[in-house]
């Protein structure tokens, strides 16, 4: 039997996966799987660095496929008029996901005594659940419920209803709610507006904070495939640096506008203007290097956290949308325009998901 393995789907999830290895004894390092799904995200050629950075055992590429691969279950998503007629189509689409997910699965789950899934919402839930395999759920992202409960947004009206049924393993609801999740790791139980009695709390920043210098390194070379030319970027310019984080928003020709409005609106300090680094968000397809050439853009492969652990590092401002920014230590001043400033590019209940469960 098999110690752990963690099931990620962005960067964030690998390096919360490192902070929580990296917070065990050091006779316990080193003997866990990673398993990178490549569902949403592109990790470049992380697996190699993952492999060789002495955290894990063994480094699993996963091809996970969305249910839109498969065309048997569309017709599982009709509205077929009432919860009745519509929970019998979601019963048969729970099993039927978790069995053809089961193909593109690259490692036997029943051989690992821990397993930790990052969004777990995704079909890597439904086969862990039609397999009846227990696991450990982890937010996503640092208080995303905060902002978005997905499990109770995904199934407003008739939520106890559905819930109990997930209880049950008739259907899947992500976040806690399933039958074979053991529990959810949260950042912080506080500020989840909605309970759930199999939420668990283990703070990151007391993950971070036991990290020691070699540590910090450990993860700047696992994440960071040019640190020479990361270096250059950070030390060009002028003195005043403003951190732009870039978010997944709206569409493209929307987003372009988000962010040139935010340099407009944020880009100077004490009346002189600042020089604008702009990080993109993983799964982020604008272009910001053509858009914003004025700018210094930086690689979006790799989590923000890392650079609170580059020596000497600070910048003036940072700058973010949605991205909660609660991890940031290399800033002197943070600002998080929230949903207030999002209504001003798109309709609010787009992004409001938390005021209409």
């Amino acid at each position: 039997m098999k110690e752990r393995i963690y099931v990620c789907h962005t960067y964030y999830h690998v390096y919360v996966t490192c902070l929580k290895e990296l917070s065990l004894p050091k006779e316990r390092q080193g003997k866990a799987t990673l398993v990178l799904s490549t569902m949403s995200n592109n990790f470049g050629n992380l697996k190699e660095r993952a492999e060789i950075c002495g955290l894990f055992e063994e480094v699993v590429m996963f091809d996970e496929k969305e249910d839109v691969f498969f065309p048997e279950l569309q017709k599982y998503h009709m509205d077929r008029g009432n919860i009745v007629l519509n929970m019998l189509a979601r019963i048969k689409y729970t099993k039927l996901l978790g069995r053809l997910e089961k193909a593109y699965v690259p490692v036997d789950f029943r051989q690992y005594q821990d397993i930790y899934v990052f969004c777990d919402s995704d079909p890597i839930g439904y086969y862990l659940s039609y397999e009846k395999i227990y696991y450990h759920a982890v937010e996503d992202g640092l208080n995303c419920i905060q902002y978005y409960d997905t499990a109770r947004y995904d199934n407003r009206g008739h939520f106890e209803l559905k819930a109990w049924m997930a209880a049950r393993n008739l259907i899947f609801i992500q976040n806690g709610y399933g039958k074979y999740c053991l529990n959810m790791e949260i950042n912080d139980k506080s500020v989840v507006p909605y309970p759930c009695k199999k939420y668990i709390e283990v703070p990151r920043a007391g993950l971070v904070e036991r990290l020691t210098r070699e540590d910090k390194d450990i993860l700047i070379r696992l994440f960071i495939e040019d640190l020479d030319r990361l270096q250059g970027q950070l030390k060009a310019g002028a003195a005043d640096k403003i951190l732009i984080l870039s978010e997944p928003l709206c569409d493209l020709d929307v987003r372009k506008q988000i962010f040139s409005d935010i340099i407009q609106e944020y880009g100077e300090i004490d009346g002189k203007k600042g020089q604008i680094l702009i990080k993109p968000h993983p799964r982020d397809v604008l272009d910001y290097r053509k858009e914003f050439s004025g700018h210094i853009v930086l690689s979006g492969m790799f989590p923000m956290e890392i650079l609170n652990f580059i020596p000497d590092l600070r910048f003036k401002r940072v700058i973010s949308v949605l991205t909660v920014p609660n991890g940031i230590r290399f800033a002197e001043e943070v600002l998080f325009l929230g949903e207030d400033f999002l209504d001003r590019y798109e309709a609010p209940e787009l992004h409001r998901q938390n005021e209409q469960i």
